[in-house]
């Protein structure tokens, strides 16, 4: 196992003459939770789909478990959940979890008791075999969470994962990431919920596409002086 998972250095991406990142640069280690927040627009999503090879970067460098993305030989030992919902919609949520499941790699003799605790992670234990067209929107993101959580990945890569989740189903999220992270596996995660940004490892704060400060909370904090990510946050924000 790599330790470091994520490795993007001085990365840069256009679209047009509009630059989106600007020299970003960015590691996630083993056993660790970085958490990356900013305003919409900021470049969260693009800093995730140039890292794992879905956007072609204009410059620098990254790598994923020590490679260049995309890698097919790769797909099992990363979870990734975008902000948009890939599903199928005309199967149920169990015949979802078996074909990404499958697709991952995951041997068939572990597939049913896999599928059954991702599925008890998002609450979704009940609705497996309802066909997905008729699951809610909140339901199709902790759908989609429960197969990023498939083939206990090395590096999770989680896109505003708990949008639209209730707080006390956020807590339970949060709890199988600290376990994750426990068990010497890595986590990415893009959130403007500021109080989750208290929850991670490192916080890295990404504004007009630049990453204007990485750090643990507590540093970032003493550093700004401010009591919260969120002033941290809205102070770095005011200074530009």
């Amino acid at each position: 196992m790599t330790d470091k998972l994520l490795d993007l250095k001085h990365l840069e991406k256009k679209f047009g003459k509009q630059t989106v990142l600007s020299d970003v640069n960015l590691s996630v280690y083993a056993g660790q939770i970085v958490g990356l927040i900013g305003p919409s627009g900021a470049g969260k999503s693009t800093v995730i789909k140039t890292s794992l090879g879905m956007e072609v970067a204009d410059g620098g460098d990254a790598l994923v478990l020590g490679e260049h993305m995309p890698n097919r030989e790769l797909l099992g030992r990363i979870g990734y959940m975008a902000q948009s919902d890939a599903l199928y919609g005309s199967l149920s949520g169990r015949e979802n979890l078996q074909f990404f499941g499958t697709l991952k790699g995951v041997k068939r003799r572990e597939l049913a008791p896999a599928i059954a605790h991702v599925a008890e992670v998002v609450d979704l234990t009940g609705d497996l075999d309802k066909r997905v067209s008729g699951y809610s929107g909140g339901m199709q993101r902790r759908l989609s969470l429960a197969i990023a959580l498939l083939a206990e990945p090395e590096l999770l890569v989680l896109d505003e994962p708990t949008v639209g989740i209730d707080p006390a189903l956020r807590r339970q999220i949060w709890g199988e990431l600290d376990k994750i992270r426990d068990e010497g596996r890595g986590v990415l995660i893009t959130t403007h919920v500021m109080d989750e940004a208290e929850l991670v490892n490192k916080v890295a704060l990404l504004l007009n596409g630049k990453i204007m400060a990485f750090d643990e909370p507590a540093a970032l904090k003493q550093q700004y002086q401010v009591d919260t990510i969120e002033d941290v946050f809205l102070k770095a924000e005011g200074a530009l």
